[in-house]
């Protein structure tokens, strides 16, 4: 089997669904029976911050207790064994995949545990409650600070990194997304065009799955353990 120099694995929410976290959008059109347009737009939070605050300040308490998985301590085996440099572009805004151990790890949609001012632009950790009254510990203010959660409309984070790392890798990994939110859907496509070998860890096919050389279908705490074993067999023996 071929050695791989540069790894890039893309989570998203399937990843941490095994963790007891929801989805990020159900059927319905709801986070956490809340309309996304009230609680995922900068618009909304505008309009309410209050109610944004709240939402976040509740969802927080319940991301942070959630604990790592199979498929999240699988990549920490991945990292530390196998030889080559493996990073994680995850969607995901929980902290599962560092509460596992991995490293190089970038979250494009932001962290639960952070918030950013809008007066200074300044990120700054939040592992507690923020609201209107929070004042920026970088310049001061007062109600400017903003969960660090990627609203619809806003661009998303590191993206100049991950332009990089996509167009190195020579093994492009995208497991528990669902591969219709754009930009992210279209890494696999950047990946491939530079040559990369793709695979998918889904339940089902996605929607752009013509992009990806292999399906492995199942949940990611079963296939993506598997998956690393056997890359890890493969480079002891020789195959």
């Amino acid at each position: 089997m071929k050695i791989f120099k540069n790894i890039v694995i893309l989570t998203g929410a399937g990843i941490s669904a095994e963790s007891g976290l929801s989805t990020f959008r159900s059927e319905n059109g709801l986070w956490n029976n809340h309309r996304v347009e009230d609680v995922a737009t900068i618009e909304a939070f505008k309009r309410n911050p209050a109610y944004v605050h709240d939402f976040y300040n509740d969802l927080k308490k319940e991301i942070l207790q959630a604990k790592p998985n199979a498929a999240h301590l699988a990549i920490t085996q991945f990292q530390k064994e196998y030889p080559a440099e493996i990073a994680v572009i995850t969607q995901n805004v929980d902290l599962l995949h560092e509460k596992a151990g991995n490293s190089n790890v970038y979250h494009i949609h932001g962290q639960i545990d952070q918030a950013v001012c809008l007066n200074c632009g300044q990120t700054v950790g939040a592992s507690g409650d923020i609201d209107t009254e929070t004042v920026c510990p970088n310049c001061g203010v007062i109600g400017m600070m903003k969960p660090n959660i990627v609203f619809f409309g806003e661009n998303l984070l590191c993206m100049d990194k991950v332009d990089e790392l996509l167009r190195r890798c020579d093994l492009f990994l995208s497991v528990g997304t669902s591969g219709v939110v754009f930009p992210a859907a279209a890494f696999v496509q950047t990946a491939k065009y530079h040559g990369a070998a793709t695979y998918e860890f889904n339940m089902e096919p996605t929607s752009n799955n013509f992009y990806f050389d292999h399906h492995i279908m199942g949940p990611a705490g079963t296939t993506l353990p598997a998956f690393v074993e056997e890359m890890i067999r493969s480079l002891k023996s020789g195959d």
